[in-house]
């Protein structure tokens, strides 16, 4: 097996933040450990963690509980302290440049206007590793940014991100048993492209619904 790849949710710790949009990168490393039954019970540098074998490949599944803003702090102590490269960290989070339904692969760039990626990027001084995104959709006109992301979806909207949080899970395991292009070239196509990407089994229950 190779070295350790670390995938790391962004998302606020506590059930106040539980099923809301910004949580959406916490909801997927929780799908993917409900499906290869790894425990993330372990508190260690300032995240729930857990180890496991997902495609071969040794894994750390990381939740940070450092509060979105400062989600970089754990990041970087993990890092550090697991003697990770960079190049092996995938960190999977919540876009509102993206509506309900997309997902985009992407192998390096920056933090756009998230503010858990601006700091996971500023702590590890480097911006060279993949990343997840799924759409939450834009802030209605008249909303404060913050209250927004912090909103639950709408009973429609959460079946569409149900999905798309499937497809992330899907794309994750095909990044780690294909490679980063691989994953890029079957899951940046929208869904009604690439309609069979979306294996959805009862996962649903894995995340509250």
């Amino acid at each position: 097996m190779d070295d350790l790849i670390v995938i790391a949710g962004l998302g606020n710790p506590g059930r106040k933040f539980e099923n809301t949009r910004h949580n959406v990168g916490f909801d997927t490393v929780d799908l993917l450990a409900w499906r290869h039954g790894i425990k993330i019970t372990k508190l260690k540098c300032k995240a729930l963690v857990g180890e496991g074998i997902i495609e071969n490949r040794r894994v750390l599944l990381v939740k940070p509980q450092t509060f979105m803003n400062s989600s970089g702090e754990s990041i970087r102590e993990i890092i550090e302290y697991y003697k990770v490269p960079v190049k092996n960290i995938i960190v999977i989070y919540d876009d509102v440049d993206l509506k309900p339904g997309k997902l985009r692969i992407r192998p390096k760039g920056s933090s756009g206007t998230h503010n858990g990626m601006k700091s996971v990027i500023y702590q590890i001084q480097s911006d060279e590793f993949p990343r997840v995104r799924i759409g939450i959709g834009p802030k209605p006109d008249g909303w404060d940014l913050a209250d927004y992301v912090l909103s639950r979806f709408k009973p429609e909207e959460r079946e569409i991100v149900n999905k798309t949080i499937t497809r992330a899970a899907d794309a994750i395991e095909e990044m780690l048993r294909n490679g980063l292009e691989a994953a890029m070239n079957i899951y940046n196509r929208d869904l009604a492209e690439n309609p069979d990407s979306c294996k959805m089994t009862e996962n649903n229950e894995s995340m509250g619904e």
